[in-house]
């Protein structure tokens, strides 16, 4: 089936770069683009003209919250308060337990990738929160996730996080890292597994990766086996590193190493291997405050940094900067991380966070931004078929509605779009030649029955943090509201 997408903007794709169309069209054939440009006259079996848009390749998220929504309710805690968003040392020891049932857990999977879809995000890698289950996630839980995948009609890089340690509160009060080591090596054995049935299930929208937690949460021992497997089966590796100073002084207390001088070590390093958030290297005022080398060792390494702007920001932290990672040739590709899953508000924030950083208004414009959301991730999936419109390349598309007043008047769309939108304004998604979504509508997914469940969950989720708080605190006291509210409001009586 032949089917051409029409609107006011296209960004295609020519000479290794992307370049705006105006007027244009864009023609797909099953699952590959077989047109690019302005006037097309020849056949298609559907046409839609979609007006003041803009289609753009879809957007590539390698740090996709696949989770119910937690920024919400820990980017804001007081000291005091964020002792109780960890486990308690005794929590560990002696109660963990799953929050949810397994087919809860596949709801919230649900939920969360139709709010992918519904962003433009047509390629997509999975970061949930394993502080609500037992341990980390199963194969089991990844396997359902990849079915419900594929019925939207997503492209995935799959496969279950697996961890040997968590990030607990000890009974003095102090932040450290309990570990079960055993629980690191069935957890890798299930991350095998999957590879396995990606591979048995032959699905060019399921890939089975390697997806070990953060990188202070895995013993020396399972770092090296990652590496190993990743060698033998080719395959992808992402892992959560550079993104803290707990982290950085854990690793130099149990093994006299920075996180960079750990992956050499373990053989991470001459891996495919991705990292979300890169914020602590030595450039940064927290570690050294000057470049002694970090950003050509990754470079030379050829490690993909998955850049979360929004995340970062509403957490106190920013990329410094995402203008010295591109001049030193790290790959810089893109993440959302939490909710919303909208990489159009993280592109704004990340072009004015460097803006401040690097003291110019130029300091990353928002091409940069926009070609890390799309070639970027291509690059690092090593897909040199995606995140781009040109004819062979995989039909990949989103269009971007521009045609509101709130939008506000209309100079370069892509700069526009940026500035003055977000991801909202996605009307149409297509994945591999299959439109996932028109005019808005994910068809077949009851968008008000997953909204009342999703919200039932949130709840559940809030409910539990007082069994692991070591406080026991009550959600009322780890979440009070912004303000007071009023239980009942009292009649005014006049005389």
């Amino acid at each position: 089936m032949r089917t051409k997408f029409s609107a006011e903007f296209v960004l295609g794709h020519e000479a290794g770069q992307h370049v705006l169309i105006r007027d244009g069209d864009v023609v797909y054939e099953d699952s590959q683009i077989v047109f690019v440009g302005q006037n097309y006259d020849g056949p298609a079996d559907e046409s839609l003209d979609l007006g003041r848009s803009l289609i753009t390749p879809g957007l590539i998220d390698l740090d996709a919250l696949t989770d119910i929504d937690h920024l919400l309710i820990d980017s804001w805690a007081s000291a005091d308060r964020a002792s109780g968003l960890q486990w308690s040392e005794d929590y560990f020891r002696n109660r963990r337990a799953d929050v949810f049932t397994a087919q809860e857990r596949q709801t919230i999977r649900k939920y969360a990738l139709v709010q992918l879809a519904l962003h433009g995000i047509t390629t997509y890698m999975p970061i949930a929160s394993e502080i609500h289950s037992a341990w980390a996630e199963s194969f089991e839980e990844l396997a359902g996730m990849a079915e419900t995948s594929r019925q939207i009609g997503l492209r995935g890089y799959l496969g279950p996080a697996y961890r040997s340690g968590v990030n607990i509160v000890s009974a003095d009060g102090q932040r450290d890292v309990a570990f079960d080591e055993e629980q690191g090596r069935s957890g890798l054995a299930d991350a095998v597994r999957f590879l396995d049935y990606a591979q048995e299930l032959a699905d060019p929208l399921v890939n089975g990766v390697l997806l070990p937690c953060r990188i202070e949460t895995l013993t020396a021992e399972l770092l090296c086996a990652t590496a190993e497997i990743a060698r033998e089966r080719h395959a992808l590796v992402r892992l959560h590193c550079l993104q803290g100073a707990l982290e950085r002084e854990l690793l130099q207390r149990w093994h006299g190493l920075t996180p960079l001088q750990l992956l050499k070590q373990t053989g991470l390093m001459d891996e495919r291997l991705l990292i979300p958030h890169g914020i602590f290297v030595d450039r940064n005022p927290l570690v050294h405050g000057t470049d002694l080398g970090d950003l050509q060792t990754l470079a030379e390494a050829d490690i993909s940094i998955i850049h979360c702007p929004l995340t970062s920001f509403r957490y106190g932290m920013a990329l410094d900067s995402f203008a010295a990672f591109r001049e030193a040739g790290v790959n810089l590709c893109l993440g959302t991380d939490s909710f919303p899953p909208d990489l159009i508000r993280g592109m704004d924030t990340g072009v004015h966070l460097a803006k401040l950083l690097d003291h110019r208004p130029d300091a990353a414009p928002a091409e940069h931004y926009f070609e890390a959301a799309t070639l970027g991730g291509a690059r690092a999936l090593d897909r040199p078929d995606l995140g781009k419109l040109e004819v062979g390349t995989q039909a990949d598309l989103v269009a971007f509605s521009l045609d509101d007043i709130r939008d506000g008047v209309l100079d370069d769309p892509i700069r526009t779009l940026l500035l003055n939108g977000t991801a909202r304004q996605a009307t149409h998604s297509v994945v591999a030649g299959r439109l996932i979504m028109r005019d808005g509508v994910i068809p077949g997914i009851d968008i008000p029955g997953l909204k009342t469940e999703a919200q039932r969950l949130f709840e559940k989720m809030k409910q539990a943090y007082s069994e692991r708080d070591s406080e026991h605190r009550t959600p009322e006291q780890l979440f009070p509201p912004t303000f007071h509210e009023l239980k009942q409001i009292q009649p005014v009586i006049e005389k």
